[in-house]
């Protein structure tokens, strides 16, 4: 199947409302997307037409979403776009949604703290909890051009 997929980079306009259901936790809120140009003539950045997208997230991304953004933020949203048009009362109305695959802060207007999610434990219903792997090379594994090396020892003077 083809779906349009796209990335929006904006500011969440509204504040993210999780909502927990019997088929997962959901999330969702407004990106404001707003295009920029120079104006020549004034030789100012000025801004042009605001779009608004909701955005929806499922399952952790739903948690984490509504855990971390405020309105305000600037974010990067990579999804599949939904555009909808229907009448209500007599009025017809289009609606853009992005099914959220990724929501992230917009590192180039700030910085960002990165905290992994606790996952909770499965116990006996699920797969047991696992430790987290060791990506350190072994000492003495000299395996490939890439080996780590002891650094050499720095002469003091």
């Amino acid at each position: 199947m083809n779906e349009t997929m796209v990335c929006a980079v904006g500011n969440v306009a509204t504040q993210p409302v999780y909502r927990d259901l019997a088929a997962g936790s959901s999330a969702r809120f407004r990106l404001a997307v707003t295009a920029r140009y120079w104006d020549r003539e004034k030789g100012v950045w000025t801004d042009g037409h605001t779009n608004f997208f909701t955005v929806w997230a499922n399952r952790q991304l739903a948690t984490n979403a509504a855990a971390s953004l405020s309105v305000g933020d600037p974010v990067i949203v990579q999804g599949r776009l939904k555009v909808r048009s229907d009448v209500r009362e007599g009025q017809s109305w289009t609606s853009a949604d992005i099914d959220a695959v990724a929501i992230g802060h917009d590192l180039a207007r700030g910085t960002s703290a990165f905290r992994r999610a606790n996952k909770p434990d499965m116990g006996a219903a699920g797969s047991p909890s696992q430790p987290e792997p060791s990506w350190e090379t072994p000492p003495g594994d000299t395996a490939g051009a890439d080996a780590q090396r002891e650094p050499e020892p720095m002469a003091v003077t």
